[in-house]
């Protein structure tokens, strides 16, 4: 399944992932005894693959390095994890799994913005859900799949719209407060 989706087939079948593995479809239900269980066991292959991309924040570095590279970071996870959450994306209403981790990358991904540039914890609220909005993987997706950007170029979209949110609120580049 990991290879299947990774090549871009979100929903493959139980026939798709039998044949891939080389095995009988008997053996995909001796293994995962439901699709919750086989949605677990993809998870956790993602996360150890995608868990050396995410890496700490230098907290001495100023407001906008800190910046550019926790966007940088996330452009390269993003484009990592892209298939594997478009395809959780079409499971999840069926599924109390993908649910569940949905919301927790959801949060997940709020406690590194705010571990990474944390003076927007002490700002404006609406500054904040602005900002975790431009920074989204939802975004990031719109960016590179609808409007086929290349990484570079959607990366310095989304480093813009950041930097602008900053400015509107009258707030310098270095240091929102």
């Amino acid at each position: 399944m990991y290879a299947l989706v990774g090549e871009g087939v979100l929903q493959p079948t139980a026939q798709e992932i039998a044949a891939r593995a080389g095995v009988a479809l008997r053996s995909v239900f001796r293994h995962f005894t439901d699709i919750e269980s086989l949605f677990a066991a993809l998870d956790t292959r993602v996360r150890q693959e995608a868990l050396p991309l995410v890496r700490e924040p230098h907290a001495t570095d100023p407001f906008p390095t800190r910046m550019r590279d926790l966007i940088r970071q996330r452009a390269v996870l993003f484009d990592r994890i892209a298939p594997y959450k478009r395809s959780a994306d079409l499971h999840r209403w069926r599924s109390a799994f993908v649910r569940s981790q949905q919301s927790l990358l959801v949060r997940e991904l709020r406690k590194r913005l705010l571990r990474w540039l944390p003076e927007l914890a002490r700002g404006d609220p609406d500054l904040l859900e602005a900002v975790d909005l431009a920074m989204s993987f939802e975004a990031w997706v719109r960016l590179r799949s609808d409007q086929r950007l290349s990484r570079a170029r959607a990366t310095a979209i989304v480093e813009r719209t950041v930097t602008a949110l900053l400015a509107s609120t009258g707030k310098t580049r270095k240091e929102p407060t």
